[in-house]
């Protein structure tokens, strides 16, 4: 049988996954000598017993938490359930990955009224004795009974109004002890210090599962397999008078990763009074000016722990009669801030090396360079959730139509788009949004890749909102209406919608980001490009570290206003002849805006993916907008109603889009071949350096990429031939079709590259439309029928495997294709880690994403030789 039960001295910092980070730390600071109350260590294997037997605890593990208590007993000198020397305990959850303050704690563990009567008598102190077992009675009903911690709140506060009492130090022992006798009208409250031991076991083990803790989970991608630990340890007590307190400290400040001790203490105060805030703590240095030795010994632990651990640490500690005792270290949260700030900083103190420094950054971390944040200080008013589209934090006046948009922000007034979902037709009014809400649609929506291309705080999928156009009203699942004009504000880090403009902390770069970016750079193996189709987009691009372009999606270069009506033209053209003039006019716009990104992006590759939306996507749809299309284009208005008909499709995502469009109309191939490359023409003669990449889309045969290749390299040869000029080029195909992936190996021959484009790979594996997934994946998610969103993270099971069956089989028939991943799993870490093991070339994400990207790509190189 497996040991369930460790003693602090029997374990260490390195048995995380064992003993939880709590109990592996309680270890190593009682193996480092520091003065630690002893217990035990209940352990996570445990816990998982504990569910598999249908929340039983294992028949012999109280047996042997026995064993463990009376050797417990025996280092403090003193014995659990005895009245004329008591020993209480503090029992607390603790997992391999911290989740601090997501699961449950019982303090003051042991008393009875007994018991409570006998520490009065050893303390010499009975306001403290039945202060802490009324502490005792309401957090174990709470916890354990489950009996709603505000009855016991309004009966003191009762109490203290009857009484006239303000403050609890304002409260005798007498008081306390009427107290007790309320509690104990509210609970069936147990007297039998060892049933408690159990209850509470049995409880910290259950709060495994509490909502908060599976939120945390969920939010922070912490296996629920995992469980908790249990920690059983000796109380001490702050409460004991004017010479105690309890105080938290960090080694560091966590808010600006200055290298000062940073913290708080309060004298004459239980450890949970200093976390719940009911008191107004003092910083730390109070304790200096009180209890100079107390503080001195303070101030040596937490810097043998900051070298020990190598980490800023986040400490509890306890003073009780004038004696220091440390409960607790771990390391620290930080902001996004502090966190690079002090990775670049222990680096330059030779306490931790580059590579490790990078695997603390997160990319929550990275994104708080990139992006206005609203404060979470000043958060207030949340009145809808949705997904956390595209990071940042944005304030506006709401609207709700494209056009709506641009008129409103005319005067420089902020507004919020807020929509259904958007369309292609909202760009220019999401090109003029300080932010972007939408009812419908996921992460990898229109709204939310368009936003993060863009770089704009977008929430999506926010179902709890019912969106009226014709009222121009919001309304929340609570009853809150949100009015066109209203002022809104966004966190799309959170994906919370907040009435009023909430305070925002300006994005803002520094030295130590770009240390650490230049120290990513030089430990990654994966190449970083981004999606990107305007000069602005590829600057951004090429200022946050992008090398290159991934994707550039032609399509999204149609849709100016002085360009729909001709892009609208050639899709409703009746004959070739009247087709070819259209394309005309629409490659200028191609190649002058095709030279732009070859001009910017000067040196690096462009991949540009060819027409690959459907065509209904650019078309009117309403009688009014037709009608005026008609006039402009001098078309009769009934025979551009029917072929927008003809042009409807039950299914669009998997109809007439991609190379099927090349197919059919070859000559939008040959206008598109012939801009690309006279751009790249025109870009070398101004003295720029192109490297054009065209991409065919959605292909599922050889014999499209057979058939289109032959399109495109006579095109190609057509213009160098005229401008008696070599421009290096590559032709490839973006891999988003299970058969495209399954044929990888006939596919190869044709190709110099394949781009998997995993947003539609993902759509067509699960059969999952990623613009209405949010309707019901958030019950998949928590019904735990999907691991995570899939058009978030790369599904490596099944995603996955397409790609590693493509690339295997390919690279095994072709050698030097260049394989990438253009996705908006692009720019998520877990999907680079993944990309990085297949041993892609490159991945290619939103601008805003590159940061994080490259930090991810460093991680995902690094993190294997530091676990080695």
């Amino acid at each position: 049988m497996a040991k369930r039960v460790y003693l602090f001295n029997e374990g260490g910092k390195d048995d995380r996954e064992l003993l939880g980070g709590k109990g592996a730390n309680l270890c190593e600071m009682t193996t480092l000598g520091l003065p630690v109350p002893f217990g035990f260590i209940i352990t996570t294997p445990t816990c998982r017993e504990f569910f598999e037997a249908g929340n039983q605890l294992p028949s012999l593990l109280e047996q042997e938490y026995r064993v463990a208590l009376d050797l417990v007993e025996k280092k403090m000198g003193a014995r659990f359930g005895d009245p004329e020397n008591p020993l209480l305990f503090s029992v607390r959850s603790g997992a391999s990955v911290s989740m601090p303050g997501m699961m449950n704690t019982i303090l003051n563990l042991g008393l009875n009224d007994e018991i409570a009567e006998g520490l009065a008598k050893k303390t010499d102190n009975a306001r403290f004795a039945y202060d802490s077992y009324r502490r005792f009675i309401q957090m174990f009903a709470d916890v354990v009974l489950g009996v709603d911690g505000k009855l016991f709140e309004h009966e003191i506060e009762k109490y203290k109004a009857a009484h006239n009492k303000v403050l609890d130090v304002d409260m005798t022992a007498e008081d306390w002890q009427s107290i007790i006798v309320i509690y104990k009208t509210l609970a069936n409250f147990p007297q039998d210090p060892f049933v408690q031991l159990k209850l509470a076991v049995e409880a910290v083990f259950l709060s495994w599962y509490t909502p908060r803790a599976n939120v945390y989970r969920e939010m922070n991608n912490i296996p629920d397999t995992l469980g908790t630990a249990v920690s059983v340890q000796a109380m001490v007590f702050g409460n004991f008078g004017d010479d105690s307190g309890s105080g938290v400290a960090f080694t560091r400040n966590p808010s600006t990763g200055e290298h000062a001790f940073f913290g708080e203490y309060l004298f004459n105060a239980a450890g949970e009074d200093v976390v719940a805030g009911t008191r107004t703590p003092l910083p730390v240095e109070a304790l200096n000016e009180r209890m100079p030795e107390v503080y001195k010994e303070l101030y040596a632990t937490q810097a043998l722990l900051e070298k020990h651990y190598r980490d800023m640490q986040d400490m509890e500690f306890t003073v009780q009669q004038g004696k220091f005792y440390m409960l607790q270290t771990r390391s620290g949260k930080r902001t996004g801030r502090a966190s690079i700030k002090i990775a670049v900083d222990m680096v330059n103190e030779g306490l931790i090396t580059e590579s490790e420094a990078l695997m603390r950054v997160s990319p929550e971390h990275v994104e708080a360079f990139l992006h206005p944040m609203v404060d979470p200080a000043a958060k207030t008013s949340i009145v809808a959730n949705g997904l956390p589209a595209s990071p940042g934090g944005a304030t506006g006046s709401v609207v709700f139509s494209a056009e709506e948009a641009v008129e409103v922000a005319r005067d420089g007034t902020a507004v919020v788009l807020v929509r259904r979902e958007t369309t292609p037709e909202d760009i220019h009014g999401m090109k003029v949004a300080e932010g972007i809400l939408t009812e419908l649609g996921g992460m990898t929506s229109h709204a939310a890749v368009v936003a993060r291309g863009m770089g704009v705080c977008a929430i999506t999928g926010c179902g709890s909102l019912t969106i009226n156009y014709q009222q121009g009203t919001a309304v929340t699942a609570e009853g809150v209406v949100i009015k066109r004009g209203d002022i809104i504000t966004l966190d799309g880090t959170a994906g919370e919608v907040m009435l009023g403009d909430i305070p925002k902390t300006e994005a803002s770069s520094s030295d130590d980001f770009q240390i650490l970016l230049s120290w990513a750079d030089k430990h990654r193996k994966l190449k970083v490009r981004a999606n990107a189709e305007t000069p602005e987009d590829a600057a951004k691009a090429r200022e946050l570290g992008a090398e290159g372009i991934g994707l550039c999606r032609t399509e999204h270069m149609f849709f100016a206003a002085d360009r729909i009506d001709k892009m609208r033209g050639m899709i409703l053209s009746e004959t070739k002849e009247e087709r070819l003039k259209y394309l005309d006019m629409l490659f200028e716009f191609q190649r002058d805006d095709i030279l732009e990104l070859f001009k910017v992006m000067d040196g690096l590759p462009v991949t540009v993916r060819l027409l690959d939306p459907p065509l209904h996507e650019f078309l009117p749809h309403t009688p009014e907008e037709m009608s005026a299309l008609a006039k402009r284009i001098g078309k009769p208005v009934e025979t551009i109603k029917a072929m927008t008909e003809n042009l409807h499709e039950v299914n669009p995502m998997l109809g007439f889009r991609g190379c099927r469009l090349s197919v059919v109309y070859p000559e939008i191939t040959e206008m598109q071949v012939r801009a690309i490359i006279s751009a790249a023409v025109d870009a070398t003669e101004q003295g720029y350096r192109p490297f054009p990449e065209i991409m065919i889309p959605l292909v599922v045969n050889v014999r499209e990429i057979r058939m289109l290749n032959e399109i495109i390299d006579k095109g190609i040869q057509e213009v160098l031939k005229e401008k008696a000029i070599s421009i290096p080029y590559k032709v490839g195909t973006m891999m988003e079709t299970p058969r495209a992936c399954l044929g990888a190996d006939r596919l190869a021959g044709e190709v110099e590259f394949m781009s998997f484009g995993t947003n539609d790979l993902t759509q067509m594996t699960y059969g999952f439309s990623r613009d209405d997934v949010g309707k019901f994946l958030p019950q998949y998610l928590d019904k735990k029928l999907v691991e995570s969103d899939p058009f978030v993270s790369l599904d490596q099971r099944a995603v996955g495997k397409l790609m590693e069956m493509a690339v295997t089989e390919s690279r095994g028939r072709k050698k030097g294709i260049k394989y990438g991943i253009c996705g908006e799993h692009g720019g998520d870490p877990r999907s680079i880690q993944f990309c990085h093991d297949l041993g892609l070339d490159y991945v290619s994400c939103s601008p805003f994403r590159v940061p994080v990207a490259r930090i991810a790509a460093a991680q995902a190189n690094v993190g294997g030789a530091l676990s080695d």
